[in-house]
């Protein structure tokens, strides 16, 4: 694997940020973890997700109904993982380790692996954000060309088209196929996987068991073949998408930075802090309901700098990161909307997909 380092000898901006975030949570005496409002919201989307489910198996329903339900109850799954199995996994949803065990095996119950996922997102991703070569999020191709120093092929003219498609896919290909080459091949993005203990490999298995259970076997039994099908296809669709496109518009639009992996050894010109900033934007921060639904992953940037602080306090810390970065003339990525990020991303890609030099 190639050696990728940041110049951090001198890091000037990620000290005077962090002092202005403990300065901020010591004046108000605030635990860094989530509170009342985020425990309250995961009671909502938990309690949703189960009445949804039990909906969908004992509930008569048209199969349009069916169909826009199961859409729903994919984006309240999807609603649980951005709320609270990521606050979870980070360990920034409780000042409690196992509660933060507990609830980020809630990525076990949509079907994922929270032991697998910890090391595609918090070691990989977080560390190596955008740099093509190391982080797993962005290596799609040949299917989809995410920066420029990607391979170009022919199919890419129309990516802009067919990347809704695969984005709708993309949570049954993780649960059904990427989970499983992860977990034989032992390796996450080209690097080795950490050693799994034995209640890890159980834990693996049980709850790939239990997900053929609740969303194949029971509703195939209670439904019959065709509104189970409806139901499994709508779900995912919902899920799959959901999850694809809020991660995507925080890296993969026109206004952040790209580097790419050359060779055995990789110096990245920036400290880190620095190099998290350029390579990450924000979306529809001022919208609420945006915010809650999301769970402040809206705020990317913030997430990105203090990942063991939980996104409830997103918004109050983002003044601070916009000051900071005001100060050392750094770019501050926001998109003002939802509908303007969207519109970014897929300029981007639609950019992407043109054959170089052409």
């Amino acid at each position: 694997m190639p050696k990728v380092t940041f110049n951090n000898s001198n890091p000037a901006f990620y000290t005077s940020l962090k002092m202005a975030a403990e300065e901020h949570f010591e004046q108000f005496g605030m635990k860094k973890t989530g509170n009342i409002r985020l425990y309250g919201k995961s009671i909502v989307l938990l309690a949703t997700a189960v009445c949804l489910y039990g909906a969908l198996l004992f509930v008569p329903m048209a199969p349009l109904v069916r169909a826009l339900s199961s859409l729903f109850f994919g984006f309240v799954l999807a609603c649980i993982g951005f709320n609270i199995m990521h606050d979870a996994n980070h360990g920034s949803y409780s000042s409690r380790t196992w509660i933060n065990e507990t609830m980020g095996l809630t990525l076990n119950a949509l079907g994922g692996n929270s032991f697998i996922w910890k090391q595609k997102h918090n070691i990989i991703h977080h560390t190596y954000t955008n740099i093509d070569g190391m982080d797993d999020d962005i290596a799609k191709s040949p299917f989809i060309r995410m920066c420029s120093s990607q391979r170009w092929v022919p199919a890419h003219r129309w990516q802009h088209l067919y990347t809704p498609v695969l984005y709708a896919l993309s949570s049954m290909i993780w649960i059904l196929f990427q989970d499983f080459e992860k977990y034989f091949g032992k390796k996450v993005g080209g690097r080795p996987l950490t050693n799994m203990s034995a209640s890890q490999h159980v834990i693996f298995w049980t709850s790939k068991i239990f997900y053929l259970m609740f969303y194949v076997a029971i509703p195939l039994f209670l439904l019959g073949g065709k509104s189970w099908l409806l139901f499994f296809l709508c779900m995912h669709l919902g899920l799959g998408f959901t999850l694809s496109i809020v991660f995507q518009l925080a890296h993969v639009v026109e206004e952040t930075k790209f580097e790419r992996v050359n060779g055995d050894a990789v110096q990245i010109a920036d400290e880190w802090a620095v190099h998290q900033v350029l390579t990450t934007a924000n979306f529809s921060p001022d919208n609420r309901i945006v915010s809650w639904f999301a769970g402040g992953l809206n705020y990317q940037i913030e997430h990105h700098l203090f990942p063991r602080i939980s996104h409830i306090h997103y918004p109050a810390l983002s003044r601070i990161v916009q000051a900071e970065c005001a100060a050392f003339h750094l770019p501050y990525n926001t998109l003002p909307t939802l509908r303007a990020a969207v519109f970014s991303h897929f300029r981007f890609i639609r950019a992407l997909g043109k054959k170089p030099g052409a």
